[in-house]
């Protein structure tokens, strides 16, 4: 049984972690956010200290080392994405592997510097990259891997997750602690698309608005137009009349790609491997941070093909 440490357990994101090390039999130790609403630990470790202020929270994982000879395994990192590179960091000052949400960090240097403290230390620093765990995408790889056509697959990657009033007041609505849409809604979409069609070879950016982008990515096996979005004026109009808020479509070569379902239990998967040392280090995540750097930064054009919402 390893002992793990969670900060920023009120978030969105925080369950899934809380379950996967509840599910992969696993203790934690001590939980940190700076808000208290924090009452779903009590379905999974109602015994686990919490904090509201790191100071407390740093001195208490290092209190119970020297006092109780209690060692951490592993944090996992469940913060807003500014705050990512200074988690993880902890973590390994601590003696901890991290275990770090997508986006890892916000730009590329940031992982360079990263690997620079992981070999000092001897830790690991393990990313989320779960759509790398997910069936279809295991099997779409496998056909890919496997083709022989020298041709380049075609892509329309569209994702509409709709979003209130609220969001532009979070820390989300913020570039500079969010990333900016294609960071925060894209990331692991992009880390799925490199890891299946290979390295990236040209990136456009078609629109770049506070809630909505797009642009054309290609890679060395496929050409890709993308459209992301939070805006729910964007939503097809057959999605808006059975009232659903989402819509997320990759066709390839016109072919739907399924995969709505079976997405819950792919952070247990990623613990189940991280816990074997088979986890998602800096490297891995490191091409998706590339993209995301670029789409964010590089200059509108009219190069490449246009995604259908944007023509």
């Amino acid at each position: 049984m390893k002992n793990f440490a969670l900060i920023g357990a009120a978030g969105y994101i925080a369950p899934r972690h809380l379950k996967a090390i509840k599910d992969t039999n696993n203790n934690l130790i001590a939980a940190l956010d700076k808000f208290d609403s924090v009452g779903i630990m009590d379905s999974y470790f109602p015994s686990a200290d919490f904090f509201v202020e790191f100071e407390r929270f740093d001195r208490h994982i290092e209190k119970i080392k020297r006092q109780h000879n209690q060692t951490l395994d592993y944090v996992s990192i469940c913060t807003p994405n500014y705050l990512h590179d200074a988690h993880i960091r902890m973590a390994l000052r601590r003696g901890a592997d991290a275990i770090c949400e997508k986006p890892l960090v916000l730009n590329p240097w940031n992982v360079d510097a990263l690997a620079e403290i992981e070999r000092e230390s001897g830790q690991k620093i393990n990313a989320i990259l779960q759509l790398r765990l997910h069936e279809s995408i295991i099997q779409l790889k496998k056909k890919v891997t496997a083709s022989k056509t020298s041709e380049k697959y075609d892509i329309d990657l569209t994702y509409i997750t709709s979003r209130g009033n609220w969001y532009d007041i979070s820390w989300k609505g913020s570039d500079e602690k969010s990333g900016g849409i294609a960071t925060n809604i894209g990331v692991h979409f992009y880390d799925m698309l490199t890891w299946i069609f290979g390295n990236i070879q040209e990136s456009n950016v078609h629109l770049r608005e506070k809630n909505k982008a797009a642009g054309y990515l290609e890679f060395e096996n496929a050409r890709v137009r993308w459209f992301l979005s939070i805006d729910e004026n964007d939503l097809p109009n057959e999605i808006k009349a059975i009232g659903q808020r989402t819509f997320r479509s990759i066709t390839i070569d016109n072919e739907e790609l399924e995969f709505s379902k079976g997405f819950t239990e792919l952070h247990t998967k990623s613990y189940e491997q991280i816990l074997k040392g088979n986890g998602f280090g800096l490297q891995e995540a490191k091409k998706s941070i590339e993209i995301v750097h670029a789409i964010r930064n590089n200059a509108l054009n009219n190069l490449g093909e246009k995604h259908p919402f944007v023509m």
